[in-house]
């Protein structure tokens, strides 16, 4: 008796997937519904909840796929030595992707669930938290900064924290609203000159 083996999908998951993200990248979580997304993806909506699950579960893989690509920045920009490059890094290149053409602007992790409905809550929950996330990273490696001496005393790393997770909130929603990338490189020099500065030595030290 042999085997009968399944039917290879009919289509390409990754396309199918990038598509997932833009839809609700552009639209937001509760903006799209299954029909948008079968018609985007080219698929039924029997094959979307076979290769994907519902739309819940294929969100949370579509906000996964992003934080490992277009979100990666925020991450690898952490990562510079020089802990003032680092922050700065990341601003310049959130106003860089964030007005990219190819793609929705702004960020989808920002963006694609606020003020959700009742039914949705868990949706905007885990977005949350992993902005929160986000903000706690930033602590981290400004508390390991002040710790090595690369801050001047007195630096209150929580506060700008929340300062950087702000300014790139902004960011994101500036470019929504048709920020160009240069203003926002703009924004983000300006951002910078708050950088906590060693105070100057006394007279005749």
């Amino acid at each position: 008796m042999t085997t009968r083996k399944g039917r290879p999908r009919s289509f390409d998951r990754a396309t199918a997937l990038s598509r997932a993200t833009e839809l609700f990248w552009r639209h937001g979580y509760e903006g799209t519904s299954i029909a948008d997304l079968t018609g985007a993806m080219g698929i039924s909506p029997p094959s979307l909840y076979a290769a994907f699950g519902d739309k819940r579960t294929l969100f949370t893989e579509v906000v996964d796929a992003y934080t490992r690509t277009h979100g990666a920045f925020l991450w690898e920009s952490l990562e510079e030595d020089d802990v003032r490059a680092a922050f700065a890094g990341i601003l310049r290149t959130a106003a860089e992707t964030y007005t990219a053409p190819g793609h929705p602007t702004g960020c989808l992790v920002i963006t694609a669930a606020t003020n959700c409905s009742p039914h949705s809550c868990e949706v905007e929950q885990d977005l949350r938290e992993r902005r929160v996330a986000t903000v706690n990273a930033f602590q981290a490696r400004l508390s390991r900064a002040e710790a090595r001496g690369q801050l001047p005393a007195g630096t209150e790393p929580r506060a700008l924290a929340v300062y950087f997770g702000s300014v790139i909130e902004g960011m994101s929603q500036q470019a929504r609203d048709g920020a160009t990338r240069e203003e926002l490189e703009q924004v983000a020099d300006l951002a910078m000159a708050v950088w906590p500065q060693a105070p100057p030595a006394p007279d005749g030290t």
